[in-house]
């Protein structure tokens, strides 16, 4: 599972996001980027030693601040589900490994050449 494909299915669900420095927000995740910035809404802040607490409407998080994140264990298996959808849906097609109109030989005769009587 990548960790954007789970950002991105965690969105409206109430998550934990604890900052390099100490800091934690706590929130329901707006949205997310490839940087993984993330925007909440309905947060409470904690500061590194716990002892002050902060209520704000809206955060938004630069993701290289970002030391690790908490999402519900449902959001993993709504994860699990898309990928199973997905992996499900592929059209399974031929063209990888060994193979094809030759016999999967690569450059030159592969040995079968001058043995087998050809010029």
């Amino acid at each position: 599972m990548l960790p954007l494909s789970l950002l991105k299915t965690s969105q409206g669900h109430p998550m934990l996001v604890e900052l390099k420095n100490g800091e934690t927000y706590n929130g329901h995740l707006v949205s997310c980027d490839t940087w993984m910035n993330v925007h909440l809404r309905e947060v409470i802040c904690t500061s590194k030693d716990g002892d002050r607490f902060w209520r704000m409407a809206n955060c938004y998080v630069r993701g290289n601040t970002i030391k690790y994140i908490c999402v519900p264990d449902e959001v993993i298996g709504l994860v699990q589900e898309e990928n199973l959808k997905k992996f499900q849906m592929k059209p399974q097609v031929g063209g990888r490994g060994r193979g094809g109109r030759d016999g999967g030989r690569g450059r030159g005769d592969g040995g079968r050449g001058r043995r087998q009587g050809r010029p």
